[in-house]
């Protein structure tokens, strides 16, 4: 199975470029020009990674960036032509997990395409299947009673957290430190409540108990165990990109 690669940049010069400095066995590339291709090659093709330019023709990269963080976990590189502060801070608070500043050398851009892939590689979670729920962290596919969910990228998070630490009660504080990470100082001291809340209501099945349980004054704990733990059978190595 070869990884696609979808290259989101409307200059055609620089799409092929890009294509060609990472081309290699077992990649295949899908090449957008504009958001409104992107989307459709998002939505038809599942890429596993995505080069994505900030500005377009009909729309602004940060926007489909916010789009796909609430469907989708994969890292992000940000790679701006701007070498501003408040750039490098957007790109992260929307969910970029490194940057880049043009001009770069193509060695550069490969060395940290092959960082991000090692550590990828390294966070992979197994999926989860028990109680009539099955989630798959790799393919970002959830599933409760039979039915498909879809999950933010919070929800994703908390999600995650909880299922990895079966009957362990995760402390509210380390909870919103781990799902909001550099964005902190702006989260609303409410939005874990509400985000347990809305995960609570999108994993309801009838006639069970939540699997989710508030500890009082503590925090949330999985009430399932370990044996709902299998080996996911799909990788996801690559990335998400930001290219502007």
């Amino acid at each position: 199975m070869s990884y696609k690669i979808l290259i989101a940049e409307d200059d055609a010069g620089l799409n092929e470029g890009i294509r060609l400095a990472l081309k290699q066995d077992g990649i295949a590339f899908l090449s957008a020009y504009t958001l409104r291709e992107a989307r459709e090659y998002f939505e038809s093709e599942r890429p596993d990674m995505i080069l994505l330019d900030v500005n377009f023709p009909d729309g602004n990269g940060f926007c489909f960036l916010q789009e796909l963080r609430k469907i989708s976990e994969v890292p992000v590189l940000m790679i701006t032509a701007n070498d501003l502060e408040a750039d490098e801070v957007k790109g992260l608070i929307l969910g970029a997990d490194d940057y880049i500043t043009k001009p770069f050398s193509l060695m550069a851009l490969r060395a940290r395409v092959e960082g991000i892939r090692r550590r990828c590689e390294k966070l992979k979670t197994p999926a989860y299947e028990r109680d009539g729920y099955r989630f798959d962290f790799e393919k970002f596919e959830f599933w409760a009673d039979g039915r498909e969910i879809y999950l933010s990228a919070s929800e994703q998070k908390l999600l995650k957290l909880l299922v990895e630490h079966p009957g362990q009660t995760l402390p509210r504080n380390m909870l919103a430190e781990r799902i909001w990470i550099d964005g902190m100082e702006y989260v609303d001291e409410n939005a874990l409540s509400v985000t347990v809340s809305r995960l609570r209501r999108k994993l309801e099945i009838k006639g069970a108990e939540s699997p989710i349980s508030t500890v009082y004054g503590v925090g949330y704990m999985w009430k399932g165990d370990l044996g709902g733990v299998i080996k996911c059978a799909v990788q996801r190595s690559f990335p998400v990109w930001i290219i502007c």
